[in-house]
Order: structure tokens, then C-alpha cells, then sequence
């Protein structure tokens, strides 16, 4: 797999890479066709492993040489021991989950610590579409809301709220929007955010 610049495509991935400590065992769960995975094994000499259901994208992370494992992630994760990975990451998928507490419990139940991404739904574009009757599409949120995959869409306020509820402490959050840090009004003008968590004391 070409991996040069892929930070420079998704700098969410740029992000990820610096909290993930070098040789660090990692688990991507929906790691799609393994660019993470691969990344993070060239740029951090990581091991580990990815989660996919889809068909085409486990056959094309097999091709990339990436160890990834075909599951449905809303079965859980019964087949790994606890506190078994370093990270476990869940990126631009939280969103298409069904079980939304169950996959976090599980992501903290088998890592040390886990990264969540997820596009925030409060970003202002989004809230424009819908005040002018649209269900919103955009880079981030690319489907139409007959097609779309998303079934649980949330706001940065809405997740901390979540993070509070079910004791889980905030590692570290960013808020992005094409690459550029937020931090002013994050839940109005950040388009992606970022949590780095663990299980709270």
C-alpha cells in the first residue's frame, strides 16, 4: 500500500499517530482497507490488529499485509482478554453503531487507553442545512439520508455528556475542522473531534 503523505489526507490520522506510543499493541476497530494500521506500523513499529466486517475492505486490508480479523463489532469483543491492547481506536465509526455503549465499555475493557473519533454533528454547516430543511451532506457526513450508515449521530456536548455518565476520563480532545485545531466554540465550529480516554479511577 502507498503510504506516503496519508496524514496529509486525513489529518486525523496525523493526530492519532501522536498518541499512540511506538511499539505500542493496537487494535483498529472498522479499520477498513488497514491505512492506519499500516501507517502506525511504519511510522511507530506498532503490532496488532484490525476489525472489519465489510467484504471488500477485509479482502483489501488482507492484500495491504494487515492482520485483521472479519466480526461484526456489535457482537462485542468477547474474544479478547482484558486489558490486552495498549490502544484501541474507533475512528469515523462510532457514529454507524447500533450498541454505542457497549462498544466504548468493550474498547476500555480490552485497552489500556482508547481513541474515539467521530464528526460532530453540532459543526455549524450541519445545523445551517437543517435550519434550511436538509439533512446534512458534506466531507465528513457524505451520504444522503436515504443511504447513509449513520444511525447514532452526536455533538462534541453530547459526548462529553457521555464521558461524564459512564466514568470515563478525557485523556485528551481535539477539535478539528480540514485539519486545523479548534478551540474556540468547538461544538459551533470544529468538524471532527477527537477523544483519547481511559477508564476513569
Amino acid at each position: 500500500m502507498t503510504n506516503v503523505n496519508i496524514t496529509n489526507v486525513r489529518p486525523d490520522f496525523a493526530l492519532i499517530t501522536k498518541w499512540v506510543q511506538t511499539k505500542a499493541k493496537v487494535l483498529d476497530l472498522g479499520c477498513a482497507d488497514g491505512t492506519l494500521l499500516t501507517h502506525l506500523h511504519q511510522t511507530l513499529g506498532i503490532t496488532g490488529y484490525g476489525i472489519e466486517k465489510d467484504d471488500a475492505n477485509w479482502l483489501a486490508a488482507l492484500k495491504n499485509g494487515v492482520d485483521v480479523i472479519q466480526m461484526n463489532l456489535e457482537e462485542g469483543l468477547s474474544g479478547f482478554e482484558d486489558q490486552s491492547f495498549d490502544t484501541v481506536i474507533l475512528s469515523q465509526t462510532l457514529q454507524a453503531m447500533h450498541n454505542t455503549e457497549s462498544i466504548v465499555h468493550e474498547m476500555l475493557r480490552v485497552g489500556r487507553e482508547i481513541i474515539v473519533t467521530f464528526p460532530n454533528f453540532g459543526y455549524w454547516r450541519n445545523r445551517l442545512q437543517i435550519t434550511l430543511g436538509n439533512m446534512p451532506v458534506s466531507k465528513s457526513l457524505p451520504y444522503q439520508w436515504y443511504d447513509t450508515p449513520n444511525v447514532h449521530l452526536c455533538t462534541i456536548n453530547d459526548f462529553d455528556h457521555f464521558c461524564r455518565q459512564h466514568n470515563i476520563q478525557v485523556i485528551e480532545r481535539k477539535v478539528i475542522t480540514d485539519g486545523q485545531d479548534i478551540h474556540f466554540l468547538p461544538n459551533l465550529l470544529g468538524n471532527l473531534a477527537m477523544y483519547r480516554l481511559k477508564r476513569a479511577a
